[in-house]
């Protein structure tokens, strides 16, 4: 888009328009503060809380460093425990594995566990291509997908709509996809979510076919784990026959002691609860019980490319608790759709530059959607620097424009470094400044500057001094 400096070209534009939607901006301020508070009065508790944010970190650089063993190991066990595994290069790879998987059984029809790596990949559109339904079964997730909507919070994707905008979707929307919403249906809590499990059951019930995503898996077992709140994810994980797992390769720890550490990080960070409600774990295929034809699909999907920047690697610690969104105050005023990707806040404006690449305008404006203010580091439960890896994905933005026609922002850097590199040329800047301070006379401020005009028509700048520190000294006869 025009009009905007380098770097800078698509979340300005998306966000403008966010921060119109009053109700939007209330709906994020009430949500992200309760768990906000809820989040710090569990992590309170924790008397070694650093200790374990420390050894979460350990862990997963463990991972990273080796991540070709691990993601062997696990390929071992989970072939070892009746598993079929299959490697996804990307998002189109990813699809078309579980599409085909699908089709051999025939089915129509699946539900889904809430899975951030399926959402990345847009299965559910590859599924309706080839005339296959997926249900999404979590609460926040249902009311996304039956609202036509797109999710907005790693953890809550529905954290932009209140109840009564939840009570209008059930009523109209249910009813064209299975069981409607009961008549008379309230804006209650209770009575929302009776509603969501009555529309549920029936799908549950007949499904022969789910797929889940996983928030770990540890390579010596082959175990997969999924946490959750509602107990959807157990239904989808245990009725069907058919049970297909994509997991990012970035999700493998190394062995069961390792959960120890995650699963005390994930759930205080991710809801603000001691622990998860639901915590399902499955190795493979257990003859008579639950799903008897299991498959795991491990997606890289950019990852490798991730995990080739010594800087941005870090970036694949992440375990997806959604603790940085809550305390951004970007995010808190624009919500995730202006993020542009089912990624959204402080980890979306570092995660999916790496992953999808900086050509587009929305991937390189990501970068430079924050204030930098550091709040999203304190949050982290791994630790990921993500202030650090804005600065060093902008400064790739920025490389990335080097070379051809110079914009009026680049003009303007290269004459500040050369008047900067010389001692006289920035003298006779000065006092070029104070001539045009004495000509604005009392002006309080520049509200534009000829040659970046997009830079400061959001910022003010200071009118120059009409006299110098340097005038100054020379005429008190101390020069």
């Amino acid at each position: 888009m025009s009009g905007t400096f380098v770097g800078m070209p698509a979340f300005p534009a998306a966000a403008a328009q966010a921060l119109q939607n009053s109700q939007q901006r209330k709906n994020l301020h009430h949500a992200t503060h309760t768990i906000r508070d809820k989040r710090a009065g569990v992590v309170g508790e924790v008397d070694d809380w650093e200790e374990l944010r420390l050894a979460g970190a350990a862990i997963k650089d463990e991972v990273l460093t080796h991540l070709d063993h691990y993601l062997l190991q696990l390929e071992e066990s989970l072939t070892r425990a009746g598993a079929r595994v299959h490697w996804a290069r990307d998002a189109a790879e990813a699809c078309a594995i579980v599409t085909g998987l699908v089709e051999e059984t025939g089915a129509e029809e699946v539900v889904k566990v809430k899975s951030m790596a399926t959402q990345e990949i847009e299965l559910n559109e590859a599924l309706a291509a080839a005339g296959i339904d997926a249900w999404e079964t979590d609460l926040a997730e249902l009311i996304v997908q039956l609202g036509h909507d797109r999710p907005s919070h790693i953890l809550v994707p529905a954290i932009h709509r209140n109840r009564a905008e939840i009570k209008e979707i059930f009523t109209h929307e249910m009813g064209k996809v299975g069981t409607p919403a009961p008549d008379g249906l309230t804006a209650e809590p209770r009575a929302l979510a009776e509603a969501a499990r009555v529309h549920l059951r029936e799908k549950f019930l007949r499904a022969r076919v789910a797929i889940s995503g996983a928030n770990f898996a540890v390579a010596e077992t082959g175990t997969l784990v999924v946490v959750e709140s509602e107990g959807n994810g157990r239904m989808c994980l245990t009725l069907p026959e058919t049970l297909i797992s994509v997991v990012g390769i970035e999700k493998v720890l190394p062995t069961p002691a390792d959960l120890e550490v995650f699963l005390q990080l994930l759930p205080r960070s991710s809801t603000g609860e001691r622990m998860n409600p639901y915590t399902s774990t499955w190795t493979g295929v257990t003859p008579g019980d639950g799903p008897q034809d299991v498959h795991v699909v491990l997606l890289d999907n950019g990852r490798t490319a991730a995990l080739a920047d010594e800087v941005g690697r870090q970036a694949l610690r992440c375990i997806r608790c959604s603790a940085c969104l809550n305390v951004c105050p970007v995010y808190e005023r624009v919500g995730g759709h202006a993020y542009g990707s089912v990624y959204p806040g402080p980890i979306g404006a570092v995660l999916n530059p790496q992953l999808r690449g900086t050509a587009s305008p929305i991937d390189k404006s990501l970068p430079y959607a924050s204030s930098l203010c550091g709040a999203c580091f304190d949050a982290c439960p791994v630790r990921i620097d993500i202030p650090e890896l804005l600065v060093h994905l902008r400064t790739r933005v920025v490389d990335e424009k080097r070379g051809g026609v110079p914009s009026g922002e680049q003009l303007a850097m290269r004459g500040a470094a050369w008047m900067f590199s010389d001692a006289k040329r920035f003298e006779a800047a000065q006092r070029a400044a104070e001539t045009a301070g004495r000509m604005l006379g009392r002006k309080d401020a520049l509200t534009r500057i000829p040659g970046v005009p997009a830079w400061s028509d959001a910022r003010d700048a200071p009118v120059p001094p009409r006299e110098t520190f340097r005038t100054w000294w020379e005429k008190e006869g101390r020069g």
